[in-house]
């Protein structure tokens, strides 16, 4: 029985990044969600880290500092918590420990292709496997062209299962003028399947809500 007065738990996501190109999609992505107040548990394939290195800059030979270069603070809250891969043993690996859903953004073709056949042989797939097996939310955001008929099987698995499936295709119809306008669009159309409010890309047809200013500029 829960006592009144408990205090409400504060809505949590775990998030995967793999060893698809698009590193900067699942960092901007955790940089959205605790925007929103969300609580964010991070999972990093070994690939995923390599492609940190090479398409971000990240010193992956020092993981937790390069983590504390772009997340200090929500590390320390623990609002940010990076679980091992290789540690199948971490919370998000049961499904008792409740969680609202996960993405996995940029998910590479393997990682699709395991979690459609049911191999959940590290953390990643493992966390993965529990959100199917809960009921809960899976989105992954699959990188990769052309795609041959296995790649579009697997998707196809997993679209039957209840998993979306939100391609890296970006949009051109709300004028981006940066690279980061369109990892914007693409990490605000995440957010419009968790039904998180965001700002991040001009809606089509809605000049008032959502817009940003003709000088919006990030960099990554």
């Amino acid at each position: 029985m829960v006592e009144s007065g408990t205090p409400a738990v504060r809505k949590r996501y775990v998030v995967g990044i793999t060893g698809a190109s698009g590193s900067v999609y699942g960092i901007r992505l955790i940089e959205a969600l605790l925007a929103s107040e969300t609580d964010v548990h991070l999972v990093i394939t070994e690939a995923g880290w390599r492609v940190l290195k090479e398409e971000l800059g990240w010193n992956t030979a020092r993981r937790h500092e390069a983590l504390e270069a772009v997340f200090k603070e929500q590390l320390e809250a623990r609002r940010l918590v990076f679980h091992p891969n290789a540690d199948i043993g971490a919370s998000i690996a049961s499904g008792s420990f409740r969680v609202e859903g996960m993405i996995i953004m940029p998910c590479s073709m393997g990682t699709l292709a395991s979690i459609a056949h049911g191999i959940s042989d590290d953390l990643m797939t493992r966390a993965a496997d529990v959100m199917l097996k809960e009921g809960r939310k899976l989105l992954t955001v699959p990188r990769e062209t052309p795609l041959h008929a296995i790649h579009l099987e697997n998707m196809l698995t997993l679209a039957k299962l209840g998993v979306k499936l939100i391609p890296a295709m970006p949009a051109f119809y709300y004028g981006p003028q940066t690279i980061a306008d369109m990892v914007d669009f693409l990490v605000g159309k995440v957010l419009d399947q968790l039904q998180i409010d965001h700002d991040l890309y001009r809606r089509w047809g809605d000049e008032q809500h959502g817009a940003k200013s003709p000088d919006h500029h990030r960099t990554h």
